[in-house]
């Protein structure tokens, strides 16, 4: 599912408000799921252990915060139908308005696409900011309520009926207990949902993990306030180094530099321009070169392995508790699709509320998500299979898939219709199948234009 197969944002979907929902976790996917429980419950608490602050400031629940996030069309696109006047909200506090058709300049199979013929807006900020703006609206929510430092220490659990029913939490060095009819789980990568499902007698998810061994390093440099270009050279076989630039608020570019299966980027800020310098384009040296830096240290993140929890195989679950966002999947993050698979999961967690909350809700919720999470992780794992070191279980049809895509890159150097129909699926508008329509395998197959 991609944001053109799935059903947009109805609030009359769901018509009656009953009962109390808890959230663990108040990143983007826990806000998300938030936004739409609010619909279908009176009471929604979102838990969260960090402090969260007012300002837009990186916290230690998310090490990834001070990194590159973008928002891609599926997410921008829902966040504004979840929260009217998001995108107001975030430019008026420094975010930028950035098409992708003019703006981003995307190397890829040796040359930059060319720039397509129809303006495809979107916004760039730093993901604390983000955060921040959804985090405002969610708790102008009726009936919402976001508690931080409040660190989640089990599911409450109800034998004789096989369900959660709340959640017990460390507050101010207290334990107390928050009852629940339903309890989102949208803890990430650390989530502790398959090791509770053992200790509680279940299956634990069947995991997929493609092994592509990428760390990345990030830095500020300065930028006009008027400068909005954005720049990919994402790494690419034989190629294990890769970069980025992009606006964010406070008049600055993120650079961020990334190596895969071994290669490592510098955290020295001399080292980070010579790096920069061995890409297969001079254009993110000439920016280090050329505007004054903006951070007193080169911030390093790794990432080991795309990660996949298989709950829609499960044939038991128990009641009252859902797994979202990296909690059931995490991706390679240089393709950017967190923020927009959990707008559209929280879309099927709505639709999924509205059909019914018994009846194995989060079954029938798993089922409905894995299509969304297929298309991101096809995407992912399938570039990241073009290096011959990725480990892991392979999608079928991976290797095809990819000498098709290597062939419409190339001819999209010099064709934006092919370039803008590559950037909609990579942007999880449209569903890859959308490359094989005649018109497209025209451009890939026929006389060049």
């Amino acid at each position: 599912m991609t944001l053109t197969t799935v059903p947009r944002y109805d609030s009359d979907r769901i018509s009656e408000r009953k009962g109390r929902a808890v959230v663990v976790g108040a990143g983007m996917a826990g806000l998300l799921a938030a936004r739409v429980l609010a619909d279908g419950f009176e009471d929604v608490t979102v838990l969260d252990r960090d402090s969260l602050a007012d300002e837009a400031t990186p916290r230690r629940g998310v090490p990834q915060g001070r990194h590159p996030h973008a928002l891609l069309e599926a997410g921008r696109a829902t966040l504004e139908d979840l929260f009217p006047g998001y995108g107001e909200d975030l430019v008026s506090a420094g975010g930028v308005v950035v098409d992708f058709a003019s703006d981003v300049n995307f190397y890829d199979e040796g040359d930059f696409l060319a720039h397509g013929p129809f303006r495809m807006e979107t916004y760039s900020a730093s993901r604390p900011l983000f955060e921040q703006i959804v985090r405002q609206h969610v708790a102008g929510l009726d009936g919402v309520r976001i508690r931080p430092d409040c660190q989640v220490a089990d599911y409450r659990f109800d034998g004789a009926r096989r369900s959660v029913d709340g959640v017990a939490v460390q507050e101010n060095g207290e334990r107390t207990e928050i009852p629940a009819d339903l309890v989102v789980d949208a803890t990430g990568r650390t989530s502790r949902t398959p090791t509770w499902l053992s200790d509680h007698g279940y299956a634990p998810p069947p995991v997929d993990e493609v092994h592509i061994d990428l760390s990345y390093s990030t830095t500020y440099v300065e930028r006009p306030a008027s400068d909005r270009r954005t720049y990919l050279v994402p790494p690419s076989s034989p190629r294990t180094r890769g970069g980025m630039a992009a606006p964010v608020e406070g008049d600055r570019w993120v650079v961020n530099l990334q190596g895969v299966h071994g290669t490592d980027p510098p955290t020295g800020f001399e080292e980070f321009t010579e790096y920069a310098a061995s890409l297969p384009t001079p254009t993110l040296k000439r920016l280090l070169d050329d505007r004054p830096n903006r951070s007193e240290t080169v911030e390093h993140y790794p990432f080991p392995s795309n990660r996949r929890h298989r709950y829609e195989s499960l044939d038991r679950f128990p009641d009252g508790l859902v797994v979202v966002g990296d909690a059931v999947a995490s991706f390679n993050p240089v393709y950017a699709q967190g923020i927009s698979v959990a707008a559209l999961e929280a879309l099927v967690l709505h639709r999924t509320l509205a059909t019914g909350r018994r009846g194995n809700l989060a079954l029938r919720f798993f089922d409905r998500a894995e299509d969304v999470v297929d298309v991101a992780w096809m995407l992912a794992v399938g570039s990241d299979f073009g290096f011959p070191q990725t480990t892991g279980p392979k999608p079928r049809g991976t290797d095809l898939a990819a000498r098709y895509l290597s062939r419409l890159t190339r001819r999209a150097h010099t064709d934006g219709e092919l370039a803008d129909a590559f950037v909609r699926v990579l942007s999880m508008e449209r569903p890859p199948t959308s490359l094989f329509r005649p018109g497209v395998l025209w451009r890939v197959f026929g006389p060049p234009n």
